[in-house]
């Protein structure tokens, strides 16, 4: 009986494991993969670290719209979505954080 109640642990785990993951890979990925209206949740997961939120928000979403799409974490990886990567400003800086 115990280890029936074991495989049940393992298998409601792994169930979580995967929904979790499958909910990360939906909100970051390759152009296209967030829809306009998952713009702000997507960029409020981007920009949950920066001391500078209000402008990071901002920002990522103007991006977020015009490339429907957000790299995953709160830094880095911009190579999973080139055109939010290649936005450029003025100066020629990285545009979108």
């Amino acid at each position: 009986m115990a280890s029936s109640s074991w495989f049940q642990s393992f298998v409601l785990m792994l169930l979580l494991s995967s929904l979790l993951i499958q909910i990360e890979v939906s909100f970051a990925g390759g152009e296209g993969s967030v829809k306009p209206k998952d713009c702000p949740w997507a960029c409020n997961n981007r920009c949950s670290k920066t001391h500078y939120r209000k402008a990071c928000l901002m920002i990522c979403n103007k991006c977020c719209l015009k490339c429907h799409c957000v790299p995953s974490g709160t830094y880095g990886h911009k190579e999973e979505c080139p055109c939010y990567d290649h936005m450029k400003t003025k100066r020629g800086s990285p545009k979108c954080p």
